[in-house]
């Protein structure tokens, strides 16, 4: 059964592919609203679970309590910064051989996996090294 169109589901999909920081639901909402004022919040969190649902888009949950979504569905990893919380894409080589090791001592089937780097992003890294001369400098 095909799924019918719905230009609610295109304009979320849409608003996700123009973007690249991982916006979660109320982010998308707020921004869809403006197109559809009328579209309420509950319709934006059913839109973007049928999405990944069907494998339009990724979901992310990446340990601050709220799903991230991603319209870049190609295999790709995902760096979180521990203060600020921004989800930034890593242009890396594919390491899914990570699969097989995981798989050496596991009877079971791996598969996939969903891979995060956690640490500082430039900015946060920067503002700090700021912070750290300003500070000698007094």
């Amino acid at each position: 059964m095909a799924l019918k169109h719905s230009r609610q589901r295109q304009v979320i999909k849409d608003f996700l592919m123009t973007r690249k920081d991982h916006p979660t639901a109320d982010v998308v909402y707020t921004n869809v609203r403006q197109e559809y004022p009328n579209i309420s919040l509950g319709t934006v969190y059913r839109n973007l679970t049928l999405l990944a649902d069907m494998g339009e888009i990724t979901r992310l949950r990446v340990g601050d309590g709220v799903d991230h979504f991603d319209a870049d569905t190609s295999r790709h990893y995902h760096f979180i910064c521990s203060k600020c919380g921004q989800v930034i894409d890593l242009k890396m080589d594919n390491i899914d051989d990570i699969v097989d090791i995981a798989g050496l001592n596991f009877n079971g089937e791996i598969q996939g996996h969903m891979t995060y780097f956690y640490g500082i992003c430039g900015n946060c890294n920067q503002q700090a090294v700021s912070k750290a001369s300003d500070s000698q400098c007094n």
